[in-house]
């Protein structure tokens, strides 16, 4: 058997978007930014596929951007979103994903903003008394927090701080790529600057996403050349890709409660079978269905001899799943956010993360070939 738990990296295509996809391909090759009848064709299907993304998400067209993915989406807002608007301060997390850190470290080493990382709890939980402090402290602050990790399926409550950063006029951008498609934002309740996605974590392709941008919060281009998404990132539209986006992000909205009752039942069920079957095994973040996504469980196993293979030993068996931390090894420096939440890094942390075309069969099997590894040479 061949199994795939490893979603939050990436998902397999939706046939109906394979389907969308290659209908444009066949039929719409021209340039968008051309004036002439191909070109205006292809122009008009961005523009809806930029309508159903915005209608989706409940705010205008004109606030969708369309990008090469998360990590464009999520530099551009910090970047532009810092300079453009003279920030000085900027407040995240140790656990963001580095597509957030990263940046944001960076433009501290050169001098762009003083950073604060908020404290963090076992769980993986943002000190939020602490984030209302420095708010006070450092009024018109930029402030980026996740709305699930990405590691450990952590949920964080972008609505309350949304508020928050409102009350103390600090621009606030969230990385939502890992919820995109698996929960629904509403862009008319959320007071937010600025959110992203990537369609590729939602059965869409890879090489596409969009940052939604505040019509009341200004930005420059980051990427210069043509006038395309309306001077604000120029390159030529990834048509297709677009296209991709648009329709997988249709069908998660459209089939949304019925995969998420589906899923929760999987990690429900993974959580109870590794309990039942696997001594001393623990669950790292927070695991509450109301606190946790869906998606995502990241789980330690006891230490063995075999332990720092774990990754390796899965693949061999057919399962594809995704790592924490190092074991023993001293090979690897392990996850920044297990290490951040105080996990023990001398256990093998997998993170298996689950789509709706997932199955309880999958997971008896996946069990039955963890307990064989915990169990030897324990």
């Amino acid at each position: 058997m061949q199994v795939y738990f490893d979603n939050a990296a990436t998902t397999a295509l939706d046939p109906q978007v394979i389907k969308a996809m290659v209908e444009t391909m066949e039929l719409s090759y021209g340039n968008p930014s051309s004036i002439h009848a191909h070109g205006r064709q292809v122009k008009t299907i961005v523009e809806r596929a930029r309508k159903t993304v915005a209608g989706l998400l409940n705010t205008s067209p004109s606030e969708i951007f369309f990008t090469s993915g998360g990590t464009e989406a999520d530099n551009t807002a910090i970047v532009r979103g810092i300079v453009d608007n003279g920030i000085k301060h900027a407040i995240t997390s140790p656990l963001e994903h580095h597509a957030v850190l990263h940046t944001l470290e960076a433009l501290e080493k050169n001098g762009t903003v003083k950073l604060t990382l908020l404290n963090v709890d076992g769980k993986g939980q943002v000190d939020l008394q602490q984030l209302e402090q420095l708010l006070k402290d450092n009024p018109r602050s930029f402030v980026s927090l996740m709305h699930a990790n990405n590691e450990i399926g952590t949920l964080t409550d972008i609505e309350y701080i949304s508020a928050l950063c409102k009350q103390y006029q600090a621009i606030f951008h969230s990385d939502t790529v890992q919820t995109m498609g698996h929960y629904k934002h509403d862009l008319t309740k959320l007071q937010i600057d600025f959110i992203t996605g990537a369609a590729h974590k939602f059965h869409g392709p890879k090489g596409v996403g969009f940052l939604y941008v505040n019509h009341n919060t200004k930005i420059n281009p980051f990427i210069y050349g043509g006038a395309q998404e309306r001077n604000m990132r120029g390159g030529t539209e990834n048509v297709y890709g677009i296209v991709g986006l648009a329709k997988a992000l249709e069908i998660c909205y459209a089939e949304m409660a019925e995969h998420r009752q589906h899923i929760q039942g999987l990690k429900d069920y993974m959580i109870a079978q590794l309990r039942e079957n696997i001594h001393d095994v623990q669950f790292n973040g927070d695991i509450t269905p109301e606190n946790s996504l869906y998606t995502v469980l990241n789980v330690s196993f006891p230490c063995t001899d075999i332990a720092d293979m774990m990754l390796f030993s899965l693949d061999i068996a057919g399962i594809s799943a995704s790592g924490g931390s190092a074991c023993s090894s001293g090979s690897d420096i392990g996850s920044h956010v297990l290490r951040a939440i105080g996990v023990n890094s001398g256990r093998p942390s997998v993170r298996f993360s689950f789509c709706k075309n997932n199955t309880r069969e999958e997971i008896d099997f996946v069990v039955s070939k963890l307990k064989e590894l915990c169990l030897e040479k324990a």
